[in-house]
């Protein structure tokens, strides 16, 4: 079976949900510390294609930077926002997970279990308690 990739930001619940997913199937994947070990320009632009959505969809246009960037201006090109995403990592939204079914922006954490190769385990819940998995692996 492919490596499954999680660009992951430990800090962000989301993305430890979306982690507690995967390891939930059984699988270790390649985790991926964005902030730490940013992608080059082709790996960026790759997944942001193979997401299917659109450049700004996979900027995080809460944080604080974009504004201050002025990537909020009209007319603001994909160019320039994979530039900026580039030179401030903290601007990829995430997680974003490769699997051999598919590559995702994770957002909610429970859109991950649509590309696992392998169905989850047992029963599992976010962090806050939601329930996500039965005992019998199945979404609740």
């Amino acid at each position: 079976m492919a490596p499954v990739t999680i660009y992951h930001n430990p800090r962000c619940g989301t993305s430890r949900n979306t982690l507690a997913m995967i390891r939930n199937s059984g699988i270790e994947p390649d985790v991926i510390e964005y902030l730490t070990s940013p992608p080059d320009r082709a790996t960026l632009t790759a997944l942001i294609a193979a997401t299917g959505l659109p450049v700004r969809d996979v900027v995080r246009v809460k944080e604080t930077l974009f504004t201050e960037l002025g990537l909020n201006a009209p007319g603001t090109t994909d160019e320039q926002l994979i530039d900026a995403m580039l030179a401030h990592p903290v601007l990829i939204n995430r997680p974003i997970v490769v699997t051999p079914l598919g590559t995702r922006l994770c957002r909610p954490s429970e859109q991950v279990l649509d590309i696992l190769p392998i169905p989850q385990l047992g029963a599992l819940a976010k962090e806050d308690g939601q329930p996500v998995v039965d005992a019998q692996g199945r979404r609740v």
